[in-house]
């Protein structure tokens, strides 16, 4: 009996270390060069996103967003991609260019949320930036590769959300679909946020120091999840809309 008291009195107070203030500072798994790594990582993710918004931006001044700046954000991105590690400033412009064509490829969507409510946009904003840092935070603080296994789950995840869009484009799609997709594929962008941060301290400790392909890999995961709590934030705030007509009729 002793020892059963013991053994969970152990596990207890293993659990308070474990959750403690000083366990959320605690970075010295990731070691300084790593550190440094994240820095530029996340200072150019920092600036794509600013590039991004003036994408959308621009679409909103000349309605430039559609198919060629989706064309050339895929361009961009292969361009990028195929461009050696040592053309370093030509990497950074060509992740610009990427987050670019991304912003003005979603401007369409953000112009429309802007004319319901330009709250929406801020609110998406906030709620996917605060969402992000408290994820990639999350990845950090945990242990070395605890959540590398979620890559084979969330590539089946997303999987199951392009053919779903494959069949719903084909066959047509309700709304209870469309909002399947929407919440599931959050879920997933946000489950690839904690891989994806894990898969970079990584990748990093084991050499590959390319904080480009790092950045762009981040703003991706950051543009998904922003778009679909934008869909969801528009799609909410017009159903109480409707609502309020009908009363008032």
């Amino acid at each position: 009996m002793e020892s059963c008291t013991s053994f969970f009195n152990s596990q207890s107070a293993s659990s308070r270390n474990r959750w403690s203030y000083d366990s959320l500072k605690n970075f010295r798994q990731i070691s300084p060069f790593v550190q440094t790594h994240l820095k530029k990582v996340y200072l150019s993710l920092c600036c794509a996103l600013v590039a991004s918004a003036a994408g959308a931006y621009l679409h909103i001044l000349w309605n430039i967003g559609g198919l060629l700046t989706t064309l050339g954000c895929v361009g961009s991105i292969v361009w990028l991609m195929a461009t050696p590690l040592y053309e370093e400033q030509k990497r950074i412009a060509l992740l610009m260019a990427a987050a670019l064509f991304k912003g003005a490829s979603i401007g369409p969507l953000i112009e429309l949320a802007i004319d319901f409510d330009p709250s929406i946009v801020i609110g998406a904003f906030v709620g996917c930036a605060v969402a992000f840092g408290c994820f990639s935070a999350a990845a950090m603080v945990a242990r070395r590769r605890e959540y590398l296994y979620l890559g084979g789950l969330l590539s089946s995840g997303l999987s199951i959300l392009f053919w779903l869009h494959f069949a719903s484009s084909i066959f047509g799609g309700s709304m209870a679909l469309f909002k399947f997709e929407v919440y599931f594929g959050l879920l997933v962008f946000v489950g690839y946020i904690i891989f994806d941060t894990q898969d970079i301290i990584e990748k990093a400790h084991l050499g590959d120091l390319d904080y480009v392909k790092h950045a762009l890999t981040l703003f991706t995961d950051f543009v998904a999840v922003f778009v679909r709590i934008l869909i969801i934030m528009l799609k909410n705030a017009s159903d109480k809309e409707e609502k309020k007509k009908k009363r008032r009729n």
